[in-house]
């Protein structure tokens, strides 16, 4: 087969995403940054809430380029999902590009048919709870983060 069917990531997804990320992030009294990525880790959308440290615009758009790629939420595993110590993921972040991926947990995968159509990057509060946000926020639309 030369050709195959794909789902894609719409932009008025992508707001249904954003606009849950935020709303759980207002309900959370945290100021984050929000970054959507279709499947290829280019940005359908990124947003700062007032507050929001400029840091967090690059970190969110690591996780989620990072989630889209590994099809997994962000998290201290390697490509094969084996624990990595600090060493090793600082070198896998060097050897893929500190833009591509990243330790840090508060980037989740958007699945549907267990077809990876984007990523979803929080960054702002805690690990925890970007996390919690993100899957929320991919939930929104009816697609999967695992």
């Amino acid at each position: 087969m030369f050709v195959a069917e794909s789902k894609r990531l719409t932009h008025q997804g992508a707001k249904m995403i954003m606009a849950t990320a935020l709303e759980l992030a207002g309900q959370a009294k945290i100021a984050i940054c929000c970054a959507i990525v279709d499947a290829g880790g280019h940005v359908i959308l990124i947003e700062r809430m007032d507050g929001g440290r400029f840091h967090t615009v690059h970190s969110c758009t690591t996780k989620a380029v990072c989630a889209a790629s590994n099809r997994r939420p962000t998290t201290a595993r390697g490509a094969a999902g084996q624990d990595l110590d600090v060493a090793h993921a600082i070198g896998l972040a060097l050897a893929a590009g500190p833009e591509r991926w990243t330790a840090m947990e508060g980037g989740v995968p958007v699945l549907v048919d267990r077809e990876c159509i984007g990523g979803v990057g929080v960054s702002g509060g805690d690990w925890e709870t970007d996390l919690r946000i993100a899957k929320l926020a991919v939930e929104s639309i009816g697609a999967k983060w695992e």
